[in-house]
């Protein structure tokens, strides 16, 4: 399975929509299930406080300032359900992939580097964690395996500037985490086709098909 968390404001369908539109087709595995869920709407302080479906709050969209730890651990808390139902239907954890654009990529990095270090992987589209996230403080007690990261940002990106991006890939790779950052010259806060394009073959790379079991 592969879990894919979209940027704020968007919703799973959205989300799915904008891929199909880029690709002129479906992000499709034969073998792996590709799922796209909806961020409940909250209030979010950086629209001043209208309701948009984020992941989780922020103080403000910078990596300059504290992370907002209530909603980001709530949010951990309802996408482990998800991750416990694909588990009860039979996909090993280390069969399944967590990722997103933009703010999903963030939280994805929490979810997996805090509370699932048992994943197949994760990625993070022009992403980033802020300054003292609490990622890093949990990767400082890390004994153990951690999922590889795959990370891509455009340079041209002036929502979530390139730096930050750069900045997460350095701190993460310091802590300990397997981490490739491709970068994307001339790209805004975007997707491209070829930024898809490569993050497919990571995915199945990861998730391969599985040989036939032998007895």
């Amino acid at each position: 399975s592969c879990i894919l968390l979209f940027d704020s404001g968007d919703t799973g369908q959205g989300a799915r929509a904008w891929i199909k539109q880029l690709m002129s087709q479906d992000m499709a595995f034969q073998h792996i299930k590709v799922i796209y869920p909806t961020a409940p709407a909250r209030p979010y302080t950086p629209m001043k406080g209208a309701f948009s479906t984020v992941w989780f709050d922020r103080y403000k969209i910078s990596n300059d300032c504290p992370e907002h730890i209530e909603s980001i651990d709530s949010m951990c808390q309802g996408l482990t359900d998800l991750i416990n139902d694909e588990v009860k239907n039979g996909i090993a954890k280390n069969r399944i992939l967590i990722g997103g654009f933009s703010m999903g990529g963030g939280m994805a990095m929490h979810l997996a580097y805090r509370f699932h270090r048992d994943l197949a992987g994760v990625f993070a589209l022009s992403s980033f964690l802020n300054k003292g996230s609490a990622v890093y403080q949990a990767l400082q007690r890390n004994e153990g395996v951690l999922p590889e990261l795959f990370q891509c940002h455009g340079t041209a990106d002036d929502l979530v500037l390139y730096s930050w991006g750069e900045e997460t890939n350095k701190m993460l790779k310091s802590l300990g985490v397997s981490t490739t950052l491709h970068t994307f010259p001339n790209l805004n806060h975007e997707l491209s086709r070829t930024e898809i394009e490569k993050l497919k073959t990571w995915i199945v790379k990861k998730l391969p098909v599985e040989a036939a079991k032998t007895n």
